[in-house]
């Protein structure tokens, strides 16, 4: 499955045949305590703890579907000297940079995306430069490797993401590039900065966009994703056909562990889904709302909550709780900052989180998931065969701390179809 993969994601949990991913490179430690809070991290990372835990994360996707890296798909699109010069443009004019474009054209491809993801240093060749406190002219990519927010799938469709801050915009532009030129892939994008009547406000980040069946989307709104970004997906889905029903979640602003609706919320299986249970169960303030898409009408009203009409619309989920069911609130709220109810599904009851969480992941063993670490799976110790739902854990000590899970760091692009 190399060439002409048409993108197909009707829901979480179909079992996953390709996927994008970005093992996170020297971007991460292009960063220093000073310029931490601009690049969107609370702390900065050890590149070489973290890199071992992605190891284990991507080994684990390879046991079960194909895998590209986001790095050689951009490299491969930059060997094309028109897709090159139209990208370089394309930069240098809504990131207003102040560098030679006959620098970077210049640059071989795989040079030329090194330099992309991981920063371009600024040559200080004149006294503004020189004063200038900065590193780099073209700034990392410090978030890259949480690959869900800048483009998702939606049945056949790439929408590529608005990103809530311009740190993270040139990652949309890659991917969007990606999408349009490599020879891999048979998608439809949706970019919301093509449009014209796209409102400063609209923003939309792929870790709150949920495609919980092929008509049915769950979209979270909080700091990440904005009223008016919804209000652009509902603008392209009324008259496409395919989605009926979109699902709104109100989130909190803060602390910032909230950021998406998958920090709060997944699916699990057919049946089952991860919640955190101070936002997504319990009475709140917090609103949920149901907008119903009836031949480009639409209707919208509040609902009790996601499980509720979720069921109302065939899909009848079991709520497993974040840090456990009863559990100390401290607990609950210690694990969902790290991801607890962050997981990716590799197929239906088989996903993978983050070992840290055991609190989180005792309740999934009681709700019949049985917890293999990754790293045996990579050992061969594990055959996955003989499990029906599993839960693969891989180790989170540093990863977690950049802010995402298994899910952040993914983008599925094929999966099978789910019968319901």
């Amino acid at each position: 499955m190399e060439n002409n993969i048409q993108v197909q994601v009707s829901s979480e949990i179909g079992e996953l045949e390709a996927i994008i991913v970005h093992t996170p490179g020297q971007e991460v430690e292009n960063m220093t305590p000073n310029n931490a809070e601009r690049a969107l991290y609370s702390d900065i990372l050890n590149l070489a703890v973290a890199h071992a835990e992605y190891s284990q994360f991507k080994g684990v996707l390879e046991k079960h579907a194909k895998v590209f890296e986001m790095r050689d798909l951009l490299t491969d699109i930059l060997k094309i000297e028109t897709v090159k010069a139209d990208f370089i443009n394309e930069i240098f004019h809504f990131e207003k940079i102040h560098e030679s474009k006959d620098y970077l054209m210049n640059l071989e491809p795989h040079e030329l995306t090194r330099q992309l993801i991981e920063g371009v240093k600024m040559k200080k060749d004149n006294l503004t430069r020189f004063f200038d406190k900065d590193r780099y002219s073209i700034q990392p990519l410090h978030n890259f490797f949480f690959m869900r927010d800048a483009s998702m799938a939606i049945n056949k469709n790439i929408l590529l993401g608005k990103m809530a801050s311009p740190v993270r915009d040139r990652e949309t532009r890659i991917m969007e590039a990606i999408f349009k030129h490599h020879p891999n892939f048979i998608s439809n994008t949706i970019n919301p900065i093509r449009y014209d009547n796209v409102s400063p406000e609209t923003s939309i980040e792929g870790g709150d966009v949920l495609v919980a069946r092929k008509d049915i989307l769950v979209i979270g709104t909080g700091v990440r994703t904005s009223s008016q970004g919804i209000d652009f997906i509902l603008d392209q889905v009324k008259n496409r056909g395919n989605v009926k029903h979109i699902i709104i979640q109100e989130l909190p602003h803060s602390p910032e562990s909230f950021i998406h609706l998958d920090m709060v919320f997944t699916f699990l299986d057919k049946n089952k889904c991860m919640v955190y249970d101070p936002v997504i169960m319990r009475p709140n303030k917090y609103r949920t709302v149901h907008i119903e898409i009836d031949n480009g009408k639409v209707k919208i009203k509040t609902v009790p909550n996601l499980l509720i009409i979720l069921k109302q619309l065939g899909i009848d989920l079991e709520p497993v709780i974040c840090g456990g069911v009863g559990g100390d609130p401290w607990t609950q709220e210690r694990e969902q900052w790290h991801s607890g109810a962050n997981f990716f599904a590799v197929g239906p009851g088989k996903v993978i989180g983050y070992e840290r969480n055991v609190y989180t992941m005792n309740e999934m063993n009681k709700h019949g998931f049985e917890i293999i670490k990754a790293r045996d799976v990579l050992k061969n110790k594990v055959n996955l065969s003989d499990y029906d739902k599993y839960v693969l854990t891989i180790e989170g000590s540093e990863l977690a701390r950049g802010g995402g899970g298994a899910r952040c760091m993914s983008m599925p692009i094929r999966r099978k179809p789910i019968t319901w």
